[in-house]
């Protein structure tokens, strides 16, 4: 039975595959003679399948079914070869282990082969197959571990912009709530100068009137006056004692001044304003030494908003980064190689928990490395951890609300305090030698935060 593929290929007038197929214009080919014979014996030109009048009596060539015919007629050929022994045309059974070829029974006698060893084909075949599965076997492998790869890093991409997305939201929130401010302020400082404004306007007005009033008075008299100089002599004469009288009795007032402080108060309004606002702004400006790089942390934690806090919760679907953790860690975002540092850790009521420092070169993927300097507090009781060295148990008064951490890289001290008691808790002496980052382990589902410090604004004098 010819398969579906072959019955694609074959003329439906001979049954065979195309020779010179032509397409007519309903869009069926046939053998380019098989239809000249069949219209010879037809009235009419007509597709033998469709039966619609062909409108052409010289019928394109269909070039590109000829070449796929030739193309599935070689393939037929050559799968109908394979098999069989090229020179004798007899089934190839055995494979010369010496020519590494497969061979015919004739080939075998042939004096070409005389000495040669051979085995049965299927056996050869079956040890190839073996060899090259396992040849194939770490490319497939490598195929598996390349699939795993580009699915996370696919998943990374995602990640990334979902990072980016929230992040975008964080500032876009951060500068809202600092325009917020910034607008309230310059409604407050405008409101100010419109209350100046109207105060002094109304002063400068309530002075304006009572001007106007004693201009006014003196008008009149100066107007009764020139009416009685106006007058004939007998009555200016009659009348002058009086007259003179109530021209002497009229006090003469002082010239009106403008009181001090008349004008709008520039100097309060617009002098340092940048500064003031600044100054001002520290109520809602915090700063924390050290802030937690969330692309470290273990995804078992949680971080705040700001990267100040850690918990333990449910384990998040993270990209596994070279920066992450396997172990419940959490660094710094920054590291110290030079200088002092000083940070505080708030505890808490956390019951499991872990701070202090670790090298740059900290095995992130490793379990079990050593590299770290900390203080930690487990099953109710505070110890202290260095490389090379047996835990030391720490004699704690009171119990830890709040941690100091000190860093001198310098001199090489690691000191930890209780900054609520000012007691010191335990300090390590060390040579660092390469940059150390802060880091925070916290077991329990209470968090542990790192105190922000308190902004202050200072003005100094030009040198």
């Amino acid at each position: 039975m010819a398969s579906r593929l072959e019955e694609d290929f074959c003329c439906a007038i001979c049954h065979e595959v195309f020779r010179d197929p032509v397409l007519l214009s309903c869009s069926h080919s046939f053998c380019k003679d098989c239809l000249k014979s069949w219209w010879r014996e037809k009235p009419t030109q007509e597709c033998p399948f469709c039966k619609r009048r062909s409108s052409k009596i010289e019928p394109p060539l269909n070039r590109v079914l000829r070449n796929l015919c030739e193309a599935f007629s070689q393939e037929r050929d050559r799968k109908h070869s394979e098999g069989l022994c090229s020179l004798h045309s007899e089934k190839l059974c055995l494979f010369c282990l010496d020519d590494q070829q497969p061979v015919c029974l004739v080939c075998r006698d042939s004096v070409k082969h005389s000495s040669h060893r051979f085995r049965p084909i299927d056996e050869v075949a079956r040890q190839h197959r073996m060899k090259f599965r396992e040849t194939l076997e770490p490319l497939k492998k490598k195929l598996k571990g390349f699939e795993q790869v580009k699915e996370e890093f696919d998943q990374t991409a995602d990640y990334i912009r979902v990072q980016a997305q929230h992040t975008e939201k964080q500032i876009r929130e951060q500068f809202k709530k600092l325009h917020q401010f910034l607008e309230e302020e310059e409604e407050a400082r405008v409101s100010a100068l419109f209350d100046e404004e109207e105060q002094k306007s109304r002063m400068m007005k309530e002075k304006m009137e009572a001007l106007s009033r004693e201009m006014a008075a003196l008008s009149e008299t100066v107007r009764a006056a020139e009416d009685d100089l106006r007058a004939d002599d007998v009555s200016l004469l009659l009348n002058y004692n009086a007259s003179v009288d109530s021209l002497q009795q009229r006090p003469l007032l002082e010239d009106p001044q403008l009181p001090p402080g008349a004008l709008i108060d520039q100097a309060k309004h617009l002098g340092n304003l940048t500064f003031k606002i600044y100054n001002k702004m520290k109520c809602m400006v915090s700063y924390s030494p050290v802030v937690l790089d969330p692309n470290t942390a273990h995804p078992r934690f949680h971080l705040s908003e700001d990267l100040t806090s850690v918990s333990r919760g449910w384990e998040q679907p993270l990209p596994d980064n070279p920066e992450r953790f396997i172990g419940l860690i959490v660094l710094g975002s920054e590291g110290f190689n030079s200088g002092t540092h000083s940070w505080d850790v708030q505890v808490g009521e956390s019951a499991r928990w872990t701070l202090g420092i670790l090298r740059e070169s900290f095995q992130r993927k490793v379990r079990g490395q050593t590299g770290c300097w900390r203080i930690r507090l487990s099953e109710g009781e505070y110890s202290a951890w260095s490389p090379k060295a047996s835990p030391t148990v720490l004699r704690v008064q009171r119990k830890l609300q709040r941690v100091r951490v000190n860093l001198d890289w310098n001199r090489g001290k690691l000191s930890f305090s209780d900054p609520d008691t000012h007691t010191h808790i335990h300090t390590f002496t060390h040579t660092f030698t390469e940059r150390m980052f802060p880091f925070i382990l916290n077991a329990d589902h209470l968090s542990v935060k790192l105190f922000p410090m308190r902004v202050s604004v200072t003005v100094e004098e030009n040198s």
